[in-house]
Formats: structure tokens, C-alpha cells, sequence
């Protein structure tokens, strides 16, 4: 008498649709949470119609945020976002520039802070030794404004 596994025939295909599954899963996952992994602080920038920087993707760039408030903060460090003093920015800067003086350097700046102020965040970088500032933008909205 033969035994109920010797009469089972042995399946020669793979079931994919489990797997499938899992996959969409993972991708709505990813698709929920990258936008949460953005660090820095909330500035509502300004737009405008430039290209963008052209650099290495690895290179990652030294930024300095300045919030309505006028208050500094910089991506280097511990505490990336706590306010930063005017010293503490440019001690900050000037030490990962000594290690690589090829850094981009960019000030992110929210709209409604004043010109002045903006100024007074690129001097602060410019004594550090950054000797190209940049600024980050948004995009210009092209999309037609209906009427």
C-alpha cells in the first residue's frame, strides 16, 4: 500500500503571486516613508527659474537654513536642528572645508526672511572660507493658473 506523499506529484511551477503581494506592500511602504526621511528644517523658499547644480550626488553639501525667524541652522553636526549661533556656523563650515575645500556651500532661506538677514548667513559662510555660495529654490510653477 503506498503512503498519501508518495502518490503526490511534484509541482514544477513557483506560485508568484505571494510574492507579488509582498512586493506592492514594500513599495507603498517606501513610497509612505521616504518622504518622512527628509531632514532639515521647514522653509518655505522661494521659486525661481535656474538650472540645477550640476556636482557630484555624493558630494554631500554643506547647508545653512535660515527659518522666518531669522534663525540659523546648519547641517553639520549633532544637532542638526537646533538653532546654531553665528560662531557656532562658521566654526562648523570651516572645519569640514579644511577637509574638503571643494564642498558645495548652500543657503536656504525662508521667503519672508529679510534680504539683509540672507546676506548676513553668506557673510558668515564667506568667512568660514566657502568661496561659492548657492541658494536653494523651488521650481517656478509652470502649470497654468486657470481664470
Amino acid at each position: 500500500m503506498a503512503s498519501p506523499l508518495q502518490k503526490r506529484r511534484l509541482m514544477g511551477e513557483i506560485n508568484v503571486v505571494p510574492y507579488i503581494d509582498v512586493m506592492l506592500v514594500l513599495l507603498i511602504i517606501f513610497m509612505v516613508t521616504a518622504p518622512l526621511l527628509t531632514q532639515g528644517i521647514v522653509v518655505d523658499l522661494p521659486e525661481a527659474a535656474a538650472d540645477p547644480i550640476d556636482g557630484d550626488q555624493n558630494d554631500v553639501p554643506i547647508v545653512l537654513s535660515v527659518d522666518e525667524a531669522g534663525n540659523l541652522y546648519i547641517n553639520i553636526g549633532d544637532d542638526e536642528e537646533a538653532p546654531q549661533g553665528s560662531q557656532e556656523v562658521i566654526a562648523r563650515t570651516a572645519a569640514v572645508l579644511r577637509n574638503r575645500p571643494d564642498a558645495p556651500v548652500l543657503v536656504k532661506a525662508d521667503r519672508a526672511v529679510p534680504y539683509g538677514n540672507v546676506v548676513g548667513a553668506m557673510v558668515l559662510l564667506q568667512q568660514a572660507g566657502a568661496d561659492r555660495v548657492g541658494f536653494v529654490t523651488d521650481p517656478l510653477n509652470t502649470y497654468p493658473v486657470p481664470e
